[in-house]
């Protein structure tokens, strides 16, 4: 207890820890928000809502079909096969190929 009190204290240099532990809470919460918690988005959010070549506009068909599924307009086995079939043209290893 002498020890801290000796010669005026530990001194402005004990605000360093605390300054150095909030810097690296901030770092790993943005690392996590740009890269693990983005891809937690349905498929009609961010950036699977762009077309098949990556450009913005408008929204990609598995992304119409996800949005008409989720107003009840088609039924679930319906969604399914239109789903198998767009999958094909514009899945994720399709971006190669001509739509």
């Amino acid at each position: 207890m002498n020890t801290l009190a000796y010669d005026g204290g530990p001194g402005p240099w004990i605000l360093l820890f605390p300054i150095l532990w909030a810097a690296v809470v901030v770092g790993v919460v943005t690392l996590l928000r740009r890269t693990v918690w983005r891809s937690r988005r349905g498929p009609w959010q961010g950036v699977a809502a762009r077309t098949p070549l990556g450009a913005p506009g408008e929204p990609s068909p598995i992304a119409l079909l996800g949005r008409r599924f989720a107003a009840g307009e088609i039924d679930e086995d319906e969604y399914w096969r239109r789903l198998s079939v767009l999958d094909e043209q514009f899945g994720p290893g399709a971006h190669g190929r001509a739509a």
